[in-house]
Parts: C-alpha cells; structure tokens; sequence
C-alpha cells in the first residue's frame, strides 16, 4: 500500500509541478484535491481526510517553493521592504489557519476549500484584469492583508500567491515584483503552517503509520520527489502552447471538482 501510495503521489508531483510551470497556478489546487480522493481508499478515517491533504499540501509546497524563492531572490525581484511586513503576519496567519482547521470538522474543511477554488477558478477564468489605481497602503493594513492571506492560504492548503498576486498589483506593484514577494510569502505559509499541523495533529488518534502530526509522509515524499523536476518543463512550454486557453479550461475543470466536493 505504501508503494503504491507512493508511485501515484509522485504521478501527481508531476501533474502538479508541470501544471504550476505552465499555467503559475499554485500545486495546492491540485495536490489537496488528489489526495482527498486518494485518502480513503487507503483506509483513512473521513474525519481525518481534510486536514491530512490540507497539511501534506503546505509540506510539498514548502520544499517546492524553496529554490522558486530563491531565485526571485537573486534575481532581484523581491521588495524585501514590503515582503517583511507581509511574512510577518502571515507566519501569524498560517499557524491560526492551522489551529482553526484542527478545530473545525472535515465536512466544514471540505466546504470550505471547494467554495473558496470556485472563487479563485471564478477570478481565473473570466480572465479579470487588475488595474493599478492606488499607491501601498499603510503598514497596517500590509500587515492585515499578510495575516488574512496566511489564514485563508493555511485553511486551503495552498501558498496563498492566487491571492496575494492581485492584491498586490492591485496597489500598484509590478507584476515581476508581485510574483516574487508571493513566493517567498508562499514559502512562509507553507512552512509555518505545516508547522502548525503537525503541533495540533501529534497527538491525534488514528492517524496513519508514517505521518508527522498530519503531514502524511509517503504521500509528501511522491510529490516532492517529481514535482521541482517537471515545472520547469511546465514554463519551457508556456511560451509554445495557447496557455491563456488552457488556464481558462483548468479553472473550469477545478469549479467542477470543487462543486464535486461540495455534493460529494
């Protein structure tokens, strides 16, 4: 069961590492579904299928997204001014989002995800373009805007770029430097709110063998393994295929996934 849990997570690091290459799309949306499918058929009580696929999602997409940042990092496409103030509170965020999911039940975590990609899928597939009208807001409100996208981000399982990516260009930021701070924010969602799953679900009962708190660990090691390898393939043929399209048929195939969910 293991190897064969195995083979299909690292079939899905590819599916989700060439899609996010392709499409800049966050694994998140992929990765959470998938094993909320996987999960059961492996045994795993209901109850626990939603927090382990939100929990090993922000573990993948913590080591997914290190050299990403690191690169935007050299690169020189971080305002490290602006990107302090946000990874502060989202730090803050992802451990809230955290404790929040262990304390709402599977069905509500379900609920919740599905709603919020039909939103996101909504935003991808009507195209909407943000328009630059209004200069950086105060330092406060950076710092709410960093704690909400931390908590949604952490609630999802995803880095939190779908959202902080229009925010920011919103307010006037470049798209290159709005793409580099949800990167490096990306990781530090990823990483704290990992973090956070694995402090409230250690000492959760009937958890499978080899998980670390929620973090499922063979399904982590699958996707990690393929994932870093096939996005960059995923960007080498964003400039060959009809990418603006294919985000469009995604987004559609993730509202039907979502309202799946929501019916299932």
């Amino acid at each position: 069961m293991i190897v064969s849990t195995l083979i299909f997570c690292m079939l899905l690091g590819c599916t989700a590492g060439f899609l996010a290459g392709l499409l800049g799309i966050g694994g998140g949306l992929v990765i959470v579904p998938a094993l909320v499918y996987l999960l059961p058929s492996l045994g795993i009580q209901a109850e626990l299928v939603m927090p382990i696929s939100l929990a090993t999602s922000l573990a993948c997409i913590m080591f997914t997204t290190i050299s990403a940042a690191w690169a935007h990092h050299k690169n020189a496409n971080i305002p490290w001014a602006i990107a302090r103030k946000l990874m502060a509170t989202i730090a803050l965020g992802a451990l809230i989002g955290a404790y929040i999911a262990d304390a709402l039940s599977s069905a509500t975590l379900t609920i919740i995800f599905a709603f919020a990609v039909i939103l996101l899928a909504t935003y991808m597939l009507l195209s909407i373009r943000v328009v630059k009208v209004k200069p950086m807001p105060s330092d406060k409100i950076i710092e709410a805007i960093g704690l909400s996208t931390g908590t949604i981000a952490s609630l999802m399982g995803i880095s939190g770029g779908a959202i902080l990516v229009p925010v920011l260009t919103y307010f006037s930021m470049s798209i290159r430097h709005a793409i580099g701070t949800a990167t490096i924010c990306g990781f530090v969602v990823a990483t704290f709110g990992a973090m956070g799953f694995i402090i409230t679900g250690i000492d959760q009962e009937n958890l499978p063998e080899w998980s670390l708190g929620y973090i499922y660990l063979p399904a982590l090691l699958g996707v990690v393994t393929t994932s870093s390898l096939f996005a960059p393939l995923g960007v080498k043929l964003a400039g060959k295929l009809p990418v603006r399209t294919l985000k469009k048929m995604f987004a559609a195939f993730l509202i039907v996934v979502a309202i799946k969910m929501i019916f299932k």
